[in-house]
């Protein structure tokens, strides 16, 4: 399920293929499992969840924080810093 809150995108699932827009600077947190997603535009924040996820990103502006077990993300531009714990 995806919840918009402020200028936050909330994504939780298992076992999707989902498509999500960024647009121009909001920020994204996903959670749940076995979700493959293609993010659009530029993300101010991400914030990545859970396991078995594979996120690609056009673009990562501020923060890339990745959490869980067993997810390969990637994104194509940007200088986030990045916390992978």
């Amino acid at each position: 399920a995806q919840v918009e809150i402020g200028n936050t995108i909330n994504y939780g699932s298992f076992g999707t293929t989902a498509d999500i827009d960024c647009a121009d600077g909001k920020s994204l947190n996903v959670g749940g499992s076995n979700n493959t997603l293609t993010i659009k535009g530029a993300c101010a924040k991400v914030n990545i969840g859970g396991a078995d996820n594979k996120i690609s990103l056009d673009r990562v502006d501020a923060e890339l924080s990745v959490v869980g077990l067993n997810n390969t993300v990637t994104y194509r531009d940007g200088e986030p810093k990045v916390n992978d714990t």
